[in-house]
């Protein structure tokens, strides 16, 4: 049976890269019918912290990469103990005192030439005469990363090890101690780097942020995981929208790319765009509730859900991330409306009491207040004055949102209602003009 793992660090949050190695994983074994085993690697004892073990654990479960095993290295100390005395034993590795530390266990690497048949790049040859003698246990007891993965590896029965390329490096040195030790090699896949805009390694400020981040920031689970499976990996004729559930189904560790691949924040934008339209707007508004009662727009339990609904389906082609909903839409919930001071130069230095009293006056007079209905007296009204739509619509707008761009003004009206849409035209007329 295929075994793959995903072992992270605790000494900090899930990022980007961290979660499109866990993603390659998940989706190569769950493609073979294999299992997916999560090791977390917890041997720093100064800097491995419960709080990134949780965030790991949720980040993981919200991208929906579940797990069929858990580990962790810190309970496993008298295997890597166990089976640095083999190699003791074996003469293949001495120990060595350090000054007021303690004894460390130190591994003999034999010059030779190592060749790996990596999946994804091919064949790989080291020079293992460039490769010091390893630390297999530290003075203070603790096991250093390339032993413990050769030993949990191994012991875990891990059929493939997917990882970052920035890993090539150790793969030699945990060949010779596979060898040393005669278990059975892995086979080894690298993953290319995922490198910013501009070239250079993932950086805060170009996309290297924790996953749980993204969440907060109102990234879907669904969008960030398709983008992340662009990152390297592609199904051809320029498809990029694909389930998790289909990936599976379609994943071939051999399509993987072997160049790095780029990340880039405004596809990925375009990516959760893509999402949100699609999205259930009733389950979409179940995300954007708790944000409101955040900003205080809604009281705990009295407002109205279908209300809500109605204005998330309004937003939700526009929206880029799901928080940008509270500035799109904050007009629908303020009695106090903040004005855009550009918009209001541009669109209401003129005075347009004269159309905004008309205006008024024919939504008082409308027997049905519906968008259909709202739209035909506007068209009316602008015929009758002789003007175009476009002079009055944009200084509508602003005078009822506050800005410039936005939903149909007719459907915003509509949502604002009658009473709320004439008190705040009523605000831009001046009163010697009546």
């Amino acid at each position: 049976m295929i075994r793959v793992r995903f072992a992270p660090s605790p000494t900090g949050n899930l990022h980007i890269g961290g979660a499109r190695t866990a993603l390659f994983n998940w989706l190569f074994t769950r493609s073979k019918g294999g299992k997916f085993i999560l090791r977390i690697e917890d041997t720093d004892r100064l800097r491995s912290k419960k709080e990134f073990v949780d965030e790991i654990l949720e980040s993981l479960t919200w991208l929906g990469l579940s797990w069929d095993e858990v580990c962790f290295q810190s309970e496993r100390f008298d295997l890597y103990r166990e089976y640095a005395k083999k190699l003791l034993v074996a003469g293949l590795a001495y120990e060595e005192a350090t000054e007021g530390k303690g004894v460390a266990t130190i591994f003999k690497v034999t010059p030779q030439k190592i060749k790996v048949n990596d999946l994804i790049r091919g064949e790989i040859e080291f020079d293992a005469s460039t490769i010091k003698d390893q630390v297999l246990i530290k003075s203070d007891g603790t096991p250093t990363y390339n032993f413990a993965c050769v030993v949990d590896d191994a012991t875990m029965n891990i059929t493939h090890v997917i990882r970052g390329d920035d890993h090539i490096s150790n793969t030699p040195k945990q060949v010779l101690m596979y060898e040393a030790l005669k278990l059975p090699l892995p086979n080894f896949a690298h993953l290319p780097l995922i490198l910013g805009m501009e070239g250079g390694r993932l950086s805060k400020r170009t996309g290297a942020t924790a996953i749980s981040d993204y969440r907060k920031m109102g990234y879907l689970a669904g969008a960030l995981v398709n983008y992340l499976l662009l990152l390297s990996w592609s199904l051809g004729d320029n498809r990029e929208i694909i389930s998790l559930n289909e990936a599976v189904k379609l994943f071939d560790i051999k399509n993987v790319n072997k160049t790095a691949a780029t990340f880039d924040l405004k596809k990925l934008d375009w990516m959760n765009n893509q999402y949100l339209k699609s999205e259930d707007s009733a389950q979409l508004a179940e995300q954007i509730i708790p944000l409101l009662k955040e900003k205080g727009y809604l009281a705990e339990d009295s407002f109205d859900r279908n209300y809500i609904n109605s204005l998330v389906k309004l937003f939700q082609p526009r929206l880029t991330v799901v928080n940008e909903f509270t500035d799109w839409a904050d007009f629908f919930f303020v009695d106090e409306l903040s004005i855009d001071p550009k918009a209001e130069e541009k669109y209401l230095s003129r005075d347009f009491s004269k159309e905004f009293t008309a205006f008024n006056q024919r939504l008082d007079n409308l027997d049905k207040f519906e968008i259909d209905t709202i739209e035909a007296t506007f068209r009316d009204m602008v015929q009758e004055l002789g003007i175009e739509a476009k002079i009055l619509i944009h200084p509508i707008r602003v005078a009822l949102t506050g800005k410039t761009i936005g939903p149909g003004l007719f459907e915003v009206i509509y949502y604002l209602g009658r009473e709320r849409t004439k008190e705040r035209l009523a605000r831009w007329i001046k009163k010697e003009n009546l």
